[in-house]
């Protein structure tokens, strides 16, 4: 089949004259089925539409979007797999020094807010082409919301790109019905009915059970008020039950999200999934060295997407929404198959999984025709009655793949939900997974120990933790196993003071650990997290949340979580002071660093340090 056309000569190699859409993406062109622009434009293939790729055109010249012509039915846009501005730049503002996305890894190859400038770049040179954002940078920016990198409060994603529509979530159905609609010859300011879809439009009138959210200028004013938007926007994230909402802006213009398409059932996934990609990069980037993100998913199986998690800190629910939906054990066994047969196959599959791996079905039965719970977490605070925890289509899914020839062994590498896990009466998969599926770490997700902060972020009491971490450790024993938990652990998340980042220090003092990196919150767009960080607000519960704001402050947290580390001893010691909990300085067993040095040999508590003291120092 070939890679789809990316210049006139593959236009003219194929017999293409004009194209019926061409799609601008700010990654590497990767025709994988986990890059997004892989997914869409083969499933526009399926459909009859032929489409052009073009990969990280050159933002300041308009001819770079002009390389295959005026398309027939429209541009399609996406910033790529990440939003660039995540892509770009660590939490602390620093430029990243490398793009996995990018031939060679090299960076400054896309913009900034690349949906927003790929747009107005195409409205330049073709004004009256429609323009059809999607990708998950449009997706979580489709409406007003908090941009951490300008502190600032930005309009929908498609005002300030000019584009016609916004795709959001994963796309495959609202493409299609795009595609149908804009070549019946329907113009597309008319295609205000696709689900998954948000348009713009001059009047509110003609929009049918729509509910008025706070105008964009009543949210710039006053925080409070995007905090309700968000908490109604959150409630409507179901293609069953969400309504169509409604933003307003000045001079009679609204924003208008339709609600989410619906999810994809597993025959749906399984042709999506199976359509003839050529699993790799162009060619044209192999003198680049490559695109390096090919190496993560190279040897992984997307197994299901969607999350009934609901972590605060996570877009997810924007996103894939929280219907959990899979493929069949025979579409995974075939692409298994295919794997192992590639010659550079080493007998390692590396992932079977998606957004929770553990997650292969929806969280109850109703969610598939009545939706999930607009007021209510399946997960938290506790399991709810309702909930299937259930491991055996997994656990048979994992054998299967285990016993194919040439399979060595079969990784799992997507995050597991630990209280998912111990809500299932059957240990089975505990134990299979321990004993088949771990490389002698298992990265699981706590977050923080403070029961205070882990309510805010959506996650379980510590003592569920706990209770994991004990159950873990007797199945290792029981398996004459020496295998170890790595935990990922967040600093400043809305909620945690230095008071709890001290405390989350002394439950790592006591566990004798300390993590190698810590990941500082990153305020990113549609979260509830983000929401906090910018309102002070806990949008769930109208309740005032402290937040750490303060970069100084910041950097106290995280040190702290690494205390051991010699390079963080000032700001530990800073944070501790700051605190009042000066009693964790010293030489007892309790206290995480040791007093100041003085001149002379002594410390600052006044006592000289014998020279054992120093060596153990």
């Amino acid at each position: 089949m070939g890679f789809l056309p990316v210049s006139k000569e593959d236009m003219a190699a194929r017999g293409i004259g004009q194209l019926d859409f061409v799609y601008v993406i700010g990654d590497a062109y990767v025709d994988h089925p986990s890059f997004g622009h892989a997914i869409i434009s083969r499933v526009l293939e399926a459909h009859g539409y032929r489409v052009g790729i073009i990969s990280q055109p050159d933002w300041r010249d308009k001819r770079s979007v002009m390389a295959l012509g005026r398309p027939r039915l429209a541009f399609l846009v996406s910033a790529g797999n990440m939003d660039s501005m995540v892509n770009h730049y660590y939490v602390s503002g620093r430029r990243r020094r490398e793009d996995a996305y990018t031939p060679g890894g090299r960076t400054g190859r896309r913009p900034d807010r690349a949906s927003v400038v790929y747009g107005n770049l195409i409205r330049q040179a073709y004004s009256d082409v429609p323009v059809i954002l999607g990708g998950i940078e449009a997706s979580l920016r489709r409406m007003a919301h908090y941009d951490y990198w300008s502190d600032s409060f930005r309009r929908s994603v498609l005002l300030d790109s000019q584009a016609d529509l916004i795709s959001y979530g994963m796309g495959e159905k609202a493409i299609v019905e795009i595609a149908e609609a804009l070549d019946s010859g329907i113009a597309v300011k008319d295609i205000t009915f696709v689900a998954g879809t948000v348009y713009k439009t001059n009047t509110a009138a003609d929009v049918y059970d729509g509910e008025l959210l706070p105008s964009y200028e009543e949210m710039k004013k006053n925080p409070a008020r995007y905090a309700r938007s968000f908490r109604i926007q959150y409630e409507n994230t179901d293609p069953f039950n969400g309504r169509t909402l409604i933003e307003p802006y000045a001079e009679n213009l609204y924003v208008v999200q339709n609600p989410p398409a619906k999810p994809l059932t597993t025959l749906e996934m399984d042709d999506i999934y199976e359509l003839p990609y050529m699993r790799t990069y162009h060619p044209s980037y192999e003198r680049e060295g490559g695109v390096p993100a090919v190496e993560e998913i190279r040897f992984s199986l997307v197994s299901s997407r969607g999350c009934f998690g609901g972590c605060s800190f996570c877009a997810l629910t924007f996103h894939q929404g929280r219907i959990v939906q899979a493929r069949s054990h025979e579409s995974l066994l075939r692409e298994a198959a295919a794997m192992t047969k590639e010659p550079d196959f080493k007998g390692y599959i590396h992932d079977v999984g998606g957004p929770t791996a553990n997650f292969r079905h929806p969280a109850c039965e109703k969610q598939m025709t009545q939706g999930v719970c607009r007021d209510r977490q399946c997960l938290f605070p506790k399991p709810c009655p309702n909930l299937r925890a259930d491991h055996t289509d997994y656990l048979s899914l994992l054998r299967k793949l285990r016993a194919l020839p040439g399979v060595k062994k079969v990784f799992i590498r997507s995050g597991l939900r630990f209280d998912y896990l111990l809500a299932d009466a059957d240990d089975t998969f505990f134990r299979e997974l321990a004993a088949y599926h771990v490389s002698g770490q298992l990265k699981v997700a706590p977050e923080h120990i403070c029961d205070n902060v882990l309510a805010l972020m959506g996650k379980p009491k510590r003592q569920v933790y706990e209770r994991f971490v004990k159950k873990y450790d007797a199945i290792n024993k029981q398996l004459g196993k020496k295998q170890f938990l790595v935990p990922y652990l967040m600093s400043s998340h809305p909620g945690s003071s230095l008071k709890e980042a001290v405390e989350l220090a002394e439950y790592l003092r006591d566990l004798g650990y300390m993590p190698e990196q810590v990941q500082d919150f990153y305020p990113t767009p549609s979260t509830v997290s983000t929401v906090m960080y910018y309102t002070g607000i806990d949008p769930r519960t109208g309740r005032k949340v402290y937040v750490c704001r303060n970069p100084h402050e910041k950097a106290m947290q995280r040190a702290l979580i690494q205390y051991r580390d010699p390079r963080n001893y000032e700001l530990v010691r800073e944070a501790l002071m700051q605190a009042g909990r000066e009693d964790l300085i010293g030489f007892g067993g309790k206290c995480l660093i040791r007093p100041a040095k003085t001149s002379g040999g002594r410390n600052r508590a006044g006592h000289r340090k014998n020279n054992r003291t120093e060596r153990q120092r």
